[in-house]
């Protein structure tokens, strides 16, 4: 599967974005979806993921509340709504395709086969 993020760009502090990410290739409903970030200096790390069927979602606790994730199997995308952005949300966001039917979700990136390019969240204070 190959997958296209998009969305990212610069906002203030308090804002909010949505972040997309598109998929072509082989069934996307073959596929747990997660979105990792990179802030400078930092490793890679765990945001969001979401089931095959979309039933099932996880996030990490520091966007837990201000962060949704969701995906539309018939046209092959998922998003991820950020609210209430905060200058530690400023990273580079990736989104990755899960094959394994890992449940619960993974959250290691070494457990997504198939990465997007990134898109750049920069938040401003």
């Amino acid at each position: 599967v190959q997958l296209q993020a998009s969305g990212g760009g610069l906002v203030q502090a308090g804002g909010s974005l949505r972040l997309s990410c598109a998929a072509s290739g082989r069934a996307f409903t073959l596929y747990n979806m997660g979105w990792f970030r990179q802030a400078p200096g930092k490793g890679r790390e765990f945001v969001a993921a979401i089931s095959r069927g979309g039933g099932t979602k996880s996030y990490a606790d520091a966007v837990k509340g201000r962060f949704s994730i969701s995906r539309n199997n018939g046209v092959n995308i998922f998003w991820m709504q950020m609210t209430r952005l905060t200058v530690e949300d400023t990273a580079v966001y990736y989104c990755a395709a899960d094959q394994s039917r890992t449940t619960p979700l993974a959250r290691d990136a070494s457990d997504y086969e198939f990465w997007g390019q990134g898109t750049l969240v920069t938040v401003s204070s």
